[in-house]
């Protein structure tokens, strides 16, 4: 549905979360499978504790302001922490992290456990160390989306280190860039 402009304000649309004709959902996760997607693990405290998942669902929005976008289940461990929550940090994974990767995507585990290495930044929020880079967000809008919440957040600080390989996720697997 179309997202129109008028006088200045913004009107939009919501989507229903009610099932709709489409393709199947197998079929659906499949054409994604053909899709490489960045990997990023997505940390954060809402005062019980911290709690981070990893997601392949990071997109940036804007530039003036910064904002990006992640999304993630309503049936996942981290969402009630994620809706409490008014800030996130998401950490770019390096290449040689799928064990950080698959130890975020585990639920029933403590995830910020040993062997898992992280710190809090100034401001309290959880980040991972040995990432390739973080983003720390103050969280704006949540979004519904079927089974779904998009979350966008302003990016409010960031740092870049200077392993820049990204971790990638494509048919199932987890893979990094190569040179020819």
């Amino acid at each position: 549905m179309p997202i129109s402009l008028y006088q200045g304000e913004m009107l939009s649309v919501a989507l229903s979360s009610l099932p709709t004709p489409g393709i199947d959902p197998e079929r659906f996760k499949e054409m994604f499978r053909n899709h490489p997607a960045g990997v990023v693990v997505v940390t954060l405290d809402a005062g019980r504790g911290p709690a981070g998942f990893t997601a392949t669902s990071l997109t940036s929005l804007s530039l003036t302001p910064p904002l990006v976008s992640f999304g993630i289940a309503v049936t996942a461990s981290s969402w009630p922490h994620v809706e409490r929550a008014g800030s996130a940090v998401v950490n770019f994974l390096g290449a040689q992290q799928e064990d950080v990767a698959r130890r975020f995507a585990t639920s029933g585990i403590d995830r910020f456990a040993a062997p898992t290495r992280w710190r809090r930044l100034p401001e309290g929020e959880p980040v991972l160390d040995g990432v390739s880079g973080w983003l720390r967000l103050g969280l704006d809008q949540v979004v519904p989306a079927g089974d779904h919440r998009i979350v966008v957040g302003r990016v409010e600080d960031s740092w870049l280190g200077t392993d820049r390989s990204p971790l990638l996720f494509h048919d199932g697997a987890y893979h990094s860039l190569t040179s020819r």
